[in-house]
This record gives C-alpha cells, structure tokens and sequence, in this order.
C-alpha cells in the first residue's frame, strides 16, 4: 500500500507568539506540540486522537469548576447546559480559529485538498489535543489557566438561563404564561434526495395570527428554526 503523503506546513508565526503569551514559553519544539498536530491523515500510527481524548477530559473539569464556582446559585440543570454552550465543536473551532490553529495542522495531502485545515472538527479536536500537549509539556495548573485563558471572554458573557432554552421551549413557556394555546407544528414539505434532505416546517399560533416556516436539513432544526421566528414575532407585539 502506498503511504499517504504527508504535508506538514511548519509553525505558523502567528500561532507561535500567541501560544507564547498564553503560556509564557515556547513549547512548540516540543514532541507533545508536534503530535497534538498531527491529524489521523497522515501515514503511520502516532497521531493526535489520543491526546484529543484526554484533553476533552481536561477542558470538561476545568470549564465544569470554573462555572460550579463562578455560579454558586446555579441548578444543576442550568450549569450542565452553560457547559454544553462552552464545550462544544462550534465553540472549540472559532477559539482554534482565533489562535490560527489551522495553519499549523500536519494533515495528508487528501485531508489537506478537501479543505481539512477548516473543518470545524478537526479543529475542534486539535484544540482538545492541544490542551492536552499544554498538560503533558508542564502539568494540571498550566493547563487549567490555558483553557481559562483561551475562554475568558466566553466566561465573562455567560448567556443566562432563558436564553439557553431551545426555541421551541422558550416559545411554549412564554405562551402558557400568557394563557394563549400552544403553538402547532406541521412538516409542508421533505426536498431531496435521502440521504440529503431538506425538510420545511411550519409553525402556526392561531390565537395570534401567526404563522412561519423554517428550514434546515434535519425536522427538528426546522421546527426550531421556525419556533425562534415566531417568538420574535410574538415578543415583540
């Protein structure tokens, strides 16, 4: 079997000098720097999946205290779903994109092609690895204050408890509040083929006139999408 081409673009610059000022040195000499960017892609068995595994672990405490601490009033509920709003795939890839992460990736010559060094997950689990480099190179309370660091402005705008509730709920929630029935859902039409289809609900408040639809590649989303619109609608009578 012929190996993969591996493509290995160097240090990026820029990452360099933010890594530095987050961990007051330069650690991207390191072994751990170096496998924690090195995608499944490339020929041969060391990559970076295990130390995404571990540091997915690392960045779950540390988010996890972070919040059980800064919110000391906060149910259980409401803290579980402010770290899924934290700890997520969309999250991680705009903070990799924030370090220019993607320019330091080795990835293989197909990954690379296919636009591999801005797929949201592969930069999301470089983040992870990363983390976990940052652990392996120095120890706990390093990693701890690089992930405070990378997330401190996400941390000092926590979206509060109803803007965390999906739109479907928050739509219901302020309907029965107000004594008006429940808003009805229909599917109007499924488009495409099976494996790539895009379906269009519609949301209906009889008791206030209100009717959108919403859009997406999945029903739910399309239904959610659909319930937000008419919230605003709703709210801002």
């Amino acid at each position: 079997m012929i190996a993969a081409i591996v493509v290995n673009k160097g240090i990026d610059k820029r990452l360099g000098k933010k890594l530095k000022k987050l961990l007051g040195a330069d650690f991207l000499d390191s072994p751990h720097f170096t496998l924690a960017m090195t995608h499944r892609s490339v020929s041969g068995k060391r990559n970076n999946e295990r130390m995404e595994f571990l540091g997915d672990s690392i960045l779950g405490v540390v988010i996890t205290e972070a919040l059980f601490y800064r919110l000391p009033d906060a149910s259980e509920g409401y803290l579980s779903r402010l770290r899924a709003s934290l700890v997520n795939e969309s999250v991680l890839a705009e903070i990799s994109h924030e370090l220019d992460l993607g320019e330091s990736l080795r990835l293989g010559s197909g990954e690379l092609k296919s636009g591999g060094a801005r797929r949201s997950s592969i930069l999301a689990d470089a983040l992870e690895a990363l983390i976990a480099a940052v652990f392996l190179e120095h120890d706990m309370a390093k990693a701890k204050s690089f992930v405070l660091q990378l997330f401190a402005t996400r941390l000092a705008a926590l979206p509060t408890e109803d803007e965390l509730k999906d739109p479907k709920s928050r739509l219901q929630e302020y309907l029965q509040s107000r004594g008006h029935a429940l808003p009805v859902y229909q599917l109007i039409s499924t488009t495409g083929d099976a494996h790539r289809q895009t379906f269009t609900t519609e949301c209906r408040i009889d008791s206030l006139q209100i009717v959108t639809q919403g859009v997406s590649t999945s029903r739910r989303k399309a239904e959610q999408l659909s319930a937000d619109k008419a919230f605003q609608q709703v709210t801002s009578k």
